[in-house]
């Protein structure tokens, strides 16, 4: 087993209606690398899981409310999907904030399937090209982005992907991003 992001602490920021195999299978990469993830949500307790958006999945233990999170604890950020948990996020000024100092301080950040939402909301997307969940294309086109559809965009400090399909991808692009970043930061 790789042990290539020892140290490494992840934020993964996520809400109620989060798509489950995006939320599980990112936090199970950067465990597997040897790194660490904390679910960050806006408010405390339990948040739930679905698949396809329709299906309740499991509950997930929240670790921090994101309104009290330091983006300087963290070695990059990663934002799955769902339609509602971005819908939800986006409306959250202490989310769109930390997402945006993530993006500004140049730490990765992955956002897969309709997380890129959040990332127009922070006013990331101007110049950047991404992917997203298709029915995102107009959204991140009138934002000022340049949306592609592949499994895959690597744009300097942002990953993003489609959907739970492209996730084995996305997931070793994002273990790869954060092997970039200098060295770990946050609490040991």
């Amino acid at each position: 087993m790789s042990r290539q992001l020892d140290g490494h602490r992840v934020a993964v920021l996520a809400a109620d209606g989060v798509e489950q195999s995006e939320l599980v299978e990112t936090r199970e990469a950067i465990e597997a690398a040897g790194g660490t993830t904390e679910l960050l949500s806006i408010r405390p307790g339990e948040i739930q899981a679905y698949r396809a958006d329709v299906h309740v999945a499991d509950r997930f233990v929240v670790d921090l409310v994101v309104g009290r999170a330091d983006v300087d604890e963290y070695d990059g950020l990663i934002l799955p999907g769902g339609t509602l948990n971005p819908d939800r996020l986006r409306l959250d000024d202490h989310a769109v904030a930390f997402v945006r100092h993530f993006l500004h301080v140049g730490k990765p950040v992955g956002a897969i399937g309709h997380a890129p939402w959040l990332l127009v909301e922070a006013g990331a997307v101007t110049g950047r090209t991404l992917t997203s969940w298709p029915s995102l294309r107009t959204d991140i086109v009138n934002a000022g982005g340049i949306h592609v559809n592949e499994k895959v965009v690597v744009d300097r400090n942002l990953v993003t992907s489609r959907g739970p399909a492209d996730l084995p991808g996305f997931c070793a692009a994002m273990v790869g991003k954060l092997t970039q970043h200098p060295e770990p930061i946050g609490r040991y």
